[in-house]
């Protein structure tokens, strides 16, 4: 929890934050995560300064456990001086109990933020699902408390200005923008009302030019012109000598889902995301992300192609 201190911004983790979206698909299936279609309503957690802080804390710790229609599991909510915002003890259940940070006593709009992201805990817990390292399995809460339709309350925490700052949760402000522009592109759920802070606007307005930028990646007809120049330059060079770029692919963990193989430098703007192979059996085939799940895609290379992934039933119009 930022409190006054500065606030990263940008896109570091996103190569983790893609990770953990391809780990929700595979983890909890297509259908299961079109369960989750609506978000969490703001009414549902309204929290007013006129409220009982300890009974107005378990209501919207019921809400969330509905949201994330965990069974038979019990929130018991109490609040002490703490560096982080909340911890949860993690035990088999049905009683949990949620620790919030005392700030919280007199800043309760954001309590459903912080219930939010513990109890994510708990739903990943039962999944048994985790990435290695602490700061990448709190990467993972993050991004699947806001893909499964209760982070915009982690990102409309986020308020700075000139003489202080908050922020919750591990993602940056525009990570967390990301993650809600993929699953509005998903749902067609528009977040951006629900918003009381504006630089969470903002940073949502920036998360989702980088997501819209997924979908215009080559091998992708939507791709610009820039893209498929230096795509159609990569291709010859690989149908020339039978391999691909230069630069080469790197082979990246994924947090104990298996290993990706991903182009050097993916996430950044100098390198592309796809990766050329040749099949001594077959024709050259182009690998390539999902722009929604990041499972990666193989395709021939031989002209317009129509690929459907097969995580999260994506139809992709290529051109290879």
């Amino acid at each position: 929890m930022a409190n006054g201190g500065p606030v990263e911004h940008g896109f570091p983790h996103l190569e983790t934050v893609r990770a953990a979206v391809t780990a929700l698909y595979r983890r909890l299936s297509y259908d299961t995560i079109h369960q989750f279609a609506a978000s969490v309503p703001p009414v549902d957690v309204a929290f007013c300064d006129t409220d009982d802080l300890y009974l107005g804390a378990q209501r919207v710790a019921r809400e969330l456990v509905r949201h994330y229609r965990l069974p038979d599991a019990r929130m018991i909510v109490a609040f002490r001086e703490m560096e982080h915002a909340a911890n949860v003890e993690l035990a088999a259940g049905p009683e949990y109990f949620v620790e919030l940070n005392d700030r919280f006593r007199t800043h309760r709009r954001d309590i459903g933020a912080a219930l939010a992201h513990e109890i994510m805990h708990v739903y990943l817990h039962r999944l048994d699902l985790s990435f290695r390292g602490t700061r990448d399995n709190e990467i993972l809460t993050d991004t699947a408390t806001t893909y499964l339709g209760a982070g915009w309350l982690l990102l409309d925490a986020y308020r700075e200005d000139g003489a202080s700052s908050q922020k919750l949760g591990y993602l940056t402000p525009e990570e967390f923008g990301y993650v809600l522009a993929k699953r509005s592109l998903v749902f067609g759920e528009d977040p951006s009302a629900w918003f009381t802070s504006a630089q969470a606007y903002t940073a949502y307005v920036r998360g989702r030019e980088r997501a819209l930028c997924d979908g215009r990646q080559p091998p992708l007809t939507a791709a610009g012109w820039a893209g498929r120049r230096r795509y159609a330059h990569d291709r010859r060079r690989a149908q020339g000598h039978g391999r691909g770029p230069a630069h080469g692919p790197d082979h990246v963990p994924d947090h104990g889902q298996g290993s990706v193989r991903r182009a050097s430098g993916g996430s950044g703007a100098s390198d592309p995301p796809y990766v050329f192979a040749s099949d001594p059996q077959g024709p050259l085939r182009v690998t390539f992300p999902c722009p929604t799940c990041h499972q990666r895609i193989r395709v021939p290379v031989k002209g317009r192609v129509r690929a459907r992934c097969g995580l999260c039933r994506t139809v992709l119009e290529c051109d290879t």
